[in-house]
């Protein structure tokens, strides 16, 4: 595999922050800082490190950390102007007291360790993948507030006075709050003020319910216009989708399933030592996307006759449901991994 010391002349490490982005130029060949600049976090700013990388070699790789942050409005800019852009995590810092770590340290760190690297990613795409990203946090914050309202909501109904207790007494979630909502408090005052307070809570729950759907309904649109072969495998509804297409992002960002499962954190790591071989569960990964195959694994475990076949072969051999669960995982990634790169492919 080719590094980017086969293919560039000059690396440019960008560590960025929100109002300035600290950048070093470094020469691909011997790791030698050329040149250090901090700029706004703006347009103005991101021509002014183009005309100083100009000045070194127009062979050039731009290395910005977290594209997905502070530095994603950089990177968006760049690809835009025809850039060579690629994406590092967090470079190591050394393990010694007195440690330095500035904002020029830390560029220079991102371009010299990207030169060791033989894989760097790809920033995720803008336009309808941004746009996916930002119904998905909305919608996840709507369901939050929701679920944390619920909550007070039940807490109330436990501690509430009994000619209020008693109407709620055995009722489900959905019911309480329906029954609630609809409350027109009267009598003693301090019933008066506390149903008063429990009505506004439901009724805050039933607008946040209401908002997270209409989020929903604006994801399934986007992703039925944008890959509705996705939605055709089993146990991948629309949030699903949505949120695995916002980590792919786009074609030969990722360089393979192996790579795709190990970000999604279904991939075992090897754990062996000498005689002992072995695996341990990988906990790392893109969270939501790990709880997104999960969910595809419970639904087929439920519905699909060739899941639930596989379950049973599986237990024969002694393994857990668990068990099971983080082997089909690791299949469930594969396939969908095959089907977001080679579209027009027949499973």
């Amino acid at each position: 595999m080719t590094t980017l010391t086969d293919t560039v002349d000059i690396v440019i490490g960008v560590d960025p922050h929100k109002h300035s982005h600290a950048a070093a130029i470094v020469a691909a060949s011997t790791g030698k800082k050329l040149a250090a600049l901090n700029v706004n976090a703006d347009p103005a700013g991101f021509k002014l490190l183009v005309k100083t990388a100009d000045e070194f070699a127009k062979s050039r790789c731009w290395v910005i950390e977290g594209c997905g942050s502070w530095g994603r409005n950089l990177a968006n800019w760049l690809i835009e102007a025809g850039e060579s852009v690629r994406e590092i995590d967090s470079p190591k810092r050394p393990a010694r007291r007195m440690g330095k770590k500035t904002d020029d340290i830390d560029a220079t760190r991102a371009a010299r360790e990207a030169l060791g690297r033989e894989d760097l990613a790809e920033p995720r795409s803008a336009g309808v993948r941004d746009a996916l990203a930002a119904l998905l946090m909305a919608r996840r914050s709507a369901v939050q507030m929701a679920t944390d309202t619920e909550r007070q909501l039940h807490a109330l109904a436990s501690t509430c006075p009994e000619v209020l207790a008693s109407r709620l007494r055995g009722l489900k979630t959905h019911r309480i709050v329906t029954t609630c909502a609809r409350w027109r408090p009267r009598g003693d005052a301090a019933v008066i003020v506390i149903a008063q307070a429990m009505r506004k809570l439901a009724m805050r729950v039933k607008l946040l319910r209401k908002e997270s759907s209409e989020y929903k309904d604006q994801i399934k649109i986007i992703v039925r216009a944008w890959r509705p072969d996705l939605l055709e495998l089993v146990g991948v509804g629309s949030i699903i989708a949505a949120t695995v297409l916002t980590v792919w992002s786009h074609p030969g960002r990722i360089r393979n399933e192996a790579a795709f499962a190990m970000l999604s954190g279904v991939a075992p790591i090897p754990a062996s030592s000498g005689l002992i071989s072995r695996h341990r569960l990988n906990r790392r990964g893109d969270r939501q996307l790990n709880s997104a195959f999960h969910i595809v694994t419970i639904q087929r475990q439920r519905h699909d006759a060739r899941t639930q076949a596989y379950f049973e072969k599986r237990r024969a051999e002694g393994k857990t449901d668990r068990e099971i669960r983080r082997c089909l995982k690791r299949y469930v990634a594969r396939e969908i991994y095959k089907v977001l790169e080679h579209p027009l492919d027949k499973q």
